[in-house]
């Protein structure tokens, strides 16, 4: 078991010490469930209340939470990434596949795999793949022809990427992302559909993160394209021809339509759905199970279904929790100017 010293988790997450800095610290663990031993965080003040109950030893705090009188602590700018810093302190990422080609993997002869690359079990490498430095390969993964993987990548079991996908540096796919597969194209001709080929690829740029069973289609023609940094959850889908910006999060069962670009540092809710060919601003908020049906501008929050800009749709759900009450006081005024009416017909 790991033991450290809060001194040495302070000049490892770049924080100050307010108090033994000898204290051994043995673990970590949240706010609420922490004992003895063990060193948790604090980055909201509106949690603050949590230090009287605490059971940890030790916490890291963000600079703009003060004093912590009453438990040791180590002062940060940023005490979520510091947290985030010492739990990988205490778990260091395991290696769970073995260095080498597996005996059972099949790669192309034209294929190209660089110093350090590992390749699993059942694994299928086509023609003229290229496969860059340290780069993993988990057990059944499949890899069609003249794709194009960066260096220091983890392909997680079952992932398929087809033919003449480019692929970045220090990319994660997690199990079962399938990057290429046909955009949905057809086209109405006597009476049935006709497919339309889907001859362009798809580009995903250095550090992405694709979460479990997500689909990246290819382009009809050209290029969809996940750019640097861009996160997205399990089971999201994006279409052919979107482009998903830089730095930008997209949360579980999303699924953008086609031809939809989405700029930079977007963050956009689970169940979140687009119509195709629509622009989502720079920095633009899309709240869960949004629909969003046309362009949202730079910086915009939306939620709703249609998705409207935030404090309109709340003062239109305001409006519908009142609905009920409207509707009785318009049957009483109905009924008061039904009583006035005849009335009047009986003088």
């Amino acid at each position: 078991m790991a033991v450290f010293t809060l001194q040495q988790i302070a000049e490892r997450i770049g924080g100050q010490v307010f108090g033994p800095t000898d204290m051994k610290i043995t673990g970590t663990a949240e706010i609420e469930k922490a004992s003895d031993g063990e060193i948790t965080f604090l980055a909201n003040p509106r949690y603050k209340h949590h230090l009287k109950t605490t059971r940890a030893s030790a916490i890291i705090v963000d600079d703009k939470i003060g004093e912590v009188p009453e438990i040791p602590y180590i002062k940060v700018a940023d005490a979520y990434f510091a947290f985030l810093q010492t739990v990988v302190l205490f778990h260091p990422p395991r290696e769970l596949l073995a260095p080498g080609i597996h005996p059972t993997a099949v790669i192309h002869e034209t294929a190209v795999l660089e110093e350090g690359v590992r390749v699993g079990a059942h694994v299928f490498i086509g023609k003229n793949v290229r496969i860059g430095r340290n780069t993993r390969i988990f057990p059944n993964c499949v890899i069609l022809d003249n794709v194009s993987i960066g260096e220091e990548c983890i392909l997680y079991p079952s992932v398929s990427v087809r033919e003449d996908c480019q692929i970045g540096h220090r990319v994660i796919l997690h199990n079962g992302v399938v990057v290429g597969s046909d955009g949905f194209g057809f086209a109405p001709h006597e009476g049935r559909y006709v497919k339309i080929p889907q001859v362009g690829r798809v580009i995903i740029e250095d550090d992405v993160e694709i979460g479990a069973n997500a689909t990246i289609d290819r382009a009809t023609l050209g290029e969809t394209v996940i750019k640097t940094g861009a996160k997205l959850d399990n089971l999201v889908h994006i279409a052919h021809n979107v482009v998903v910006g830089e730095h930008t999060v997209i949360a579980a069962q999303t699924g953008i339509s086609g031809s939809t670009r989405i700029g930079k540092r977007v963050m956009m809710g689970g169940q979140v759905g687009t119509v195709g060919h629509i622009t989502i601003g720079d920095g633009a908020q899309i709240g869960a199970q949004s629909g969003v049906s046309k362009s949202v501008p730079p910086g915009e929050v939306v939620f709703g279904y249609p998705a409207r800009p935030i404090m309109k749709t709340k003062r239109i759900e305001a409006a519908l929790n009142q609905l009920p009450d409207l509707l009785k006081r318009v049957r009483q005024l109905e009924q008061i100017i039904e009583t006035l009416q005849n009335s009047r017909k009986d003088q």
